[in-house]
């Protein structure tokens, strides 16, 4: 998805692309409740418009071409594109604790400078999140300006720059690397904060809307019939998630149910439960 996303920007030069890791910024995630990656968002005079959630192609190209033809920017002889640019650009460098503006993505790289500090960052497990600044020439030349800093790519936290590349292979030989950059949450922690995620917490094969297993899809008809609320994630989604959990809860197999952060068990538990009347109980448990 990241080379359509490239080219759909080549065709669309008045629609801004900006790719987010949702774990990165987890308070974007939660608002606009992104359970699985890749989630497409689109804003128009900063109001959702639209989404779609998966790796469609298609449809994705569609929805842009769509959105991109309804309404058009201001002429170019207006005064509000530069102040817009600047406000723009203020945004992109505050979209992560740590933003890097690169040419390409982390995945491929368009360049040695930009694949050398994925590199590095990636060696010090700093979790960042990036910018194509070759699917943007507004912003790849805008940038340069509002930082007075001529070349890429850029690494910036907290919306300040830090520097190019030759001042982070410094950082890295100092040491200081590691206290300027965020760290990417340890598997621990992330399961931690997933398994915490709401007061009732269903590990599943698919979502709420589309169960992919049998096992799944009785334990969602078991729970929609308690009438209690609660949040779902699809470890298909995610391997790290999917092999990480079953260490972690000493539980080998999906679904697995968590109320307020500890594990009730899997479909055979929970259907036990239910026929013994304690289900209902257990489950208000988490939603006091």
């Amino acid at each position: 998805m990241n080379g359509v996303m490239a080219e759909l920007a080549r065709e669309h030069p008045q629609v801004s692309f900006v790719k987010l890791e949702a774990e990165a910024v987890p308070e974007v995630s939660e608002k606009y409740e992104i359970s699985s990656v890749p989630t497409f968002l689109f804003f128009k005079n900063s109001q959702k418009i639209d989404r779609l959630d998966g790796a469609h192609a298609p449809e994705l190209t569609k929805k842009v071409q769509r959105h991109a033809s309804v309404g058009s920017l201001p002429p170019s002889g207006n005064e509000h594109p530069k102040e817009d640019l600047s406000l723009r650009l203020k945004k992109l460098t505050h979209a992560a604790p740590c933003m890097l503006f690169m040419k390409g993505t982390p995945q491929e790289p368009r360049c040695g400078f930009s694949k050398q500090m994925v590199e590095i960052l990636n060696k010090h497990n700093i979790q960042f999140s990036s910018f194509d600044i070759l699917s943007d020439e507004e912003v790849r030349q805008g940038l340069k300006t509002y930082s007075n800093w001529p070349t890429y790519p850029q690494l910036y936290v907290s919306g300040e720059l830090i520097g190019g590349l030759d001042i982070i292979k410094e950082l890295e030989a100092s040491e200081e690397l590691d206290t300027i950059c965020p760290k990417a949450p340890k598997l621990e922690e992330r399961l931690k904060v997933l398994t915490n995620k709401a007061s009732v917490m269903l590990f599943m094969k698919g979502s709420k809307q589309e169960a992919k297993c049998g096992f799944s899809k009785q334990i969602l008809e078991i729970l929609n019939s308690t009438g209690v609320e609660y949040e779902t994630f699809d470890i298909l989604e995610d391997g790290e998630v999917r092999q990480g959990l079953k260490t972690y809860s000493n539980w080998p197999t999906y679904p697995q149910l968590y109320v307020k952060g500890e594990l009730i068990g899997g479909l055979d538990i929970v259907k036990e439960l239910k026929e013994n009347g304690e289900l209902l109980p257990v489950l208000k448990g988490g939603n006091e």
